[in-house]
């Protein structure tokens, strides 16, 4: 199969979908991998490794012009015009971009599989879990950041002080971001309240790095009154294949403390709080009602080398699969992780978000 792999061009967007030795693997394999001129700068790998590996350098049109093309971010307006048929792997995110490139996707024909709905034997997210990670780490670091008053926070500093513990965290969701980020606040030592939606852990001690970390049910009333006081919260909810719900209201917003600063990592499906809208890194965060919002969608991207090495090392055995057995085979096996196959919407939360 012909591979063909373009050069990310969304805001501030690093990573590259695959590394030079996953190429001179798949090459190593029987297939042809086109790499677009400087694709992999961004996260440290020049051209020569690639074609010490045995792919070519090509055009951007020669790489969206592959049967497979592996993206990192979903395609761009710029980008609408090089989908003609071929397959797409990459990060989707349907629910939580314009509705035109679904439409375009139809459309054109395309084949759209989604790294964040594609599900392995035991229902995990494994190609979406590494960049949760790297994302939820980051949540603390940059809601930390954003508390300083010179940026406008409340001056608060996350973490302990001789011994005395400063700051709250409020997380709410406590799938791979949320775990990641209480481990990360755990650490420096703020006092952490962790939400999610086991009831059975609510009240129970955590042990090991999450030692000291307060479970909570996440429910209206609870995040309400958690958020009053918080320093920070951390909106990491998730539902494959659909819009986040609003967990944290408008109102809530209005009551939270001038300063607080709030990061929502589910900005990329829509996000989970009722006045987020997705930034960037080129300008991270506004203001509302006083508190600072933080919405980038692509937050990974800011630690470019970290995130191709973490993404790559799992998505290139799926890659493997797909050209090795085929897309009927894949489609069998990864059947939720295909959007959209032959201008139809093949995953149903997909199409319910969309109201197709």
């Amino acid at each position: 199969m012909i591979i063909g792999i373009p050069k990310e061009i969304k805001g501030q967007e690093y990573r590259v979908a695959l590394m030079p030795s996953g190429a001179a693997e798949l090459v190593r394999a029987g297939h042809e991998v086109l790499i677009e001129t400087g694709a992999g700068l961004g996260s440290g790998f020049s051209d020569i490794e690639y074609l010490n590996g045995g792919a070519r350098i090509v055009s951007v049109a020669e790489a969206w012009g592959a049967q497979l093309v592996v993206k990192v971010k979903e395609p761009l307006s710029s980008e609408y015009d090089y989908l003609q048929g071929q397959i797409i792997f990459t990060f989707l995110h349907l629910a939580g971009v314009e509705k035109e490139l679904t439409y375009r996707l139809l459309n054109s024909g395309t084949t759209a599989i989604a790294y964040e709905t594609l599900e392995d034997e035991e229902g995990r997210l494994p190609i979406l879990a590494p960049m949760s990670a790297i994302a939820g780490n980051m949540a603390a670091l940059v809601g930390s950041y954003y508390l300083a008053r010179f940026n406008q926070g409340n001056g608060v500093q996350l973490g302990k002080v001789l011994g005395q513990k400063h700051g709250k965290a409020l997380i709410i969701g406590d799938g791979v971001v949320g775990l990641h980020a209480a481990r990360t606040l755990n650490g420096i030592g703020a006092n952490v309240f962790l939400a999610g939606l086991d009831k059975e852990k609510v009240g129970l001690p955590m042990s090991g790095e999450l030692e000291g970390v307060e479970s909570l049910y996440s429910e209206e009333k609870t995040i309400a009154r958690h958020s009053l006081d918080a320093d920070l919260v951390i909106g990491s909810v998730l539902r494959v294949g659909q819009k986040a719900p609003h967990v944290v209201t408008e109102a809530m917003i209005k009551k939270m403390g001038r300063g607080t600063v709030i990061v929502d990592v589910s900005i990329d499906q829509g996000g989970c709080i009722e006045t987020s809208k997705a930034t960037t890194h080129n300008a991270p965060v506004y203001i509302q009602h006083g508190v600072t919002h933080y919405c980038v969608a692509n937050m990974p991207g800011a630690y470019p080398r970290t995130a191709t090495i973490a993404l790559c090392s799992v998505s290139l055995v799926y890659i493997h699969f797909l050209v090795g057995q085929g897309l009927t085979r894949f489609m069998s096996q990864y059947k939720g992780a295909v959007n959209i196959h032959n201008a139809n919407i093949f995953n149903e939360n997909v199409a319910l978000n969309m109201g197709l």
